[in-house]
């Protein structure tokens, strides 16, 4: 499940530096959850690896669980924007950082690492 994290940040990546933004945003905002009050990148940096594990193999765990088997791509996709809307409406109430993100590269974050997931799981099952 290591390449569904990291594939979840494709989408996003590509749309901040397709707009001029910061391509580290998502991981700075993922480590403010850690370290609320930070404000120096290394250490956000390095804070957002514990909070982006824990959360990709958390719910890779419940996907690996409800997933119907041949329909985990289709179906992954779909739990992801659930999870999605779910993490990001929680994130986004207790953590500044996190609501100052673009919701629809997140939500695409979301969908990109659910149909990962799905697909490691077919190949898996099969």
């Amino acid at each position: 499940m290591i390449f569904a994290a990291a594939m979840s940040g494709v989408p996003s990546t590509v749309w901040a530096l397709a707009r001029g933004r910061d391509p580290l945003e998502a991981t700075l905002a993922a480590g403010s959850v850690l370290l609320p009050h930070e404000t120096r990148r290394t250490r956000l940096l390095v804070a957002a690896v514990p909070v982006h594990v824990a959360l990709s193999f958390g719910w890779a765990a419940v996907l690996a669980r409800v997933l119907p088997p041949r329909r985990e791509i289709v179906s992954g996709a779909f739990a992801g924007l659930v999870i999605g809307v779910v993490d990001l409406a929680v994130a986004r109430r207790l953590f500044p950082r996190v609501r100052a993100l673009p919701l629809g590269p997140q939500l695409a974050d979301h969908v990109a690492y659910g149909a990962t997931v799905g697909c490691v799981l077919a190949r898996r099952r099969r």
